[in-house]
């Protein structure tokens, strides 16, 4: 398979030194980069900042911004198999870019912010079919609630569910719902365990539309 990971945060920029960001490490995606690639896919993961050495065997593009993430992720999308979004896009980004660093003044300073493109979404209007798409939620209260509600409208095959204790650790306690099925509780492991199990659950996802060949006898 061919498969899509975007991972870690982006940062979207005032000015020349100050951002707007998140505490996202990129493990979880990191982590299903190596996993996939040790599964023998042919793996493609966009990366925001973060510190972590590429997984050997993954072809890595670095980005910054949303929207280099997202001009990145489309023009890859229509030749993947899956994706599997864990990168925390920022989702507003400053309405004006300062190209010098602005001064502090004893001055209240008002910043407009405007909506980044949500990529997921995107990237579910634009599914084709035998296309498997897999988004996360990152959710402190609602989970489910908010979860579902994002898998419907941005047309994701299954949806994992984690909170804030999530970030930044070397472990997961996460929730999965794949649509049209209950919701399924994973036992807390390491991101590798869980990389490796989800690569797997897109595999089983994937395989239905694309059954092998039959074997012909020499």
């Amino acid at each position: 398979m061919k498969i899509l990971i975007t991972a870690g945060p982006t940062r979207e920029y005032l000015d020349s030194i100050r951002f707007i960001s998140n505490p996202s490490s990129g493990k979880m995606g990191y982590s299903l980069a190596a996993a996939a690639a040790t599964r023998g896919h042919d793996v493609t993961l966009i990366s925001g900042p973060v510190s972590i050495a590429p997984p050997p065997g993954v072809h890595v593009v670095h980005v910054v911004s949303a929207a280099e993430m997202a001009a990145a992720a489309k023009a890859a999308w229509p030749s993947q198999d899956a994706a599997i979004m864990t990168a925390a896009v920022c989702d507003y980004r400053p309405a004006t870019h300062f190209q010098k660093k602005m001064k502090k003044s004893d001055k209240p300073l008002v910043l407009k912010l405007v909506a980044t493109e949500d990529i997921a979404r995107s990237f579910g209007a634009a599914k084709q079919p035998g296309q498997i798409l897999v988004g996360f939620a990152l959710e402190d209260h609602d989970g489910r609630a908010h979860a579902e509600s994002k898998l419907r409208r941005k047309n994701c095959d299954a949806i994992v569910l984690n909170g804030p204790a999530n970030v930044g650790s070397d472990r997961a306690e996460v929730e999965l719902l794949v649509a049209g099925h209950d919701w399924a509780c994973w036992r807390p492991a390491s991101k590798e365990v869980v990389a490796a199990r989800l690569v797997r659950l897109v595999e089983d996802l994937w395989r239905p539309s694309h059954p092998a060949p039959p074997h012909r006898s020499r």
